[in-house]
C-alpha cells in the first residue's frame, strides 16, 4: 500500500531526524497518521502528499546549510522572517515558497 510519497515520509524521517510530530505538524496528519506512513502500512495522498514533498525539498536544502539534529530545532522555532511563526506550521499552511525564501538566505547570505 505504501507509495512514492510514503518513501519520501520515511526519508524526511531518516534524514532529518523529524519525528513523527514534526512531520505531523508540517502535512496536517495525525502523528499516528505519519507512523502508519513511516511503517509503511499506509500511505499520505492529496494535499498531505503534496505537504510532504514540500517538506522533503526544505529538508534537503536545510541538509546542505546544518547539521542533520539542528533541522528540527530550526523548523520548531520561531523565525522573525516569518513573521515569527515556525516554518513547521508555515509549511502546514500551505506556504513553504516562505519558508523555501528563508532557506535560500541560509544558503547564500546577501544574495536574495
Amino acid at each position: 500500500m505504501a507509495t512514492a510519497f510514503a518513501e519520501e515520509a520515511a526519508r524526511i524521517h531518516r534524514v532529518a531526524n523529524l519525528s513523527d510530530r514534526h512531520i505531523a505538524a508540517a502535512v496536517g496528519a495525525a502523528p499516528s497518521t505519519v507512523r502508519d506512513w513511516l511503517a509503511r502500512r499506509s500511505s499520505p495522498s492529496g494535499l498531505r502528499a503534496e505537504r510532504v514533498a514540500e517538506l522533503g525539498e526544505i529538508v534537503d536544502r536545510l541538509a546542505r546549510v546544518m547539521e542533520a539534529e539542528f533541522i528540527p530545532v530550526w523548523l520548531s522555532r520561531p523565525i522573525e522572517a516569518l513573521g515569527n511563526g515556525k516554518p513547521l506550521d508555515v509549511i502546514a499552511r500551505g506556504q513553504a515558497r516562505r519558508v523555501a525564501r528563508v532557506v535560500s538566505e541560509l544558503e547564500s547570505p546577501g544574495a536574495v
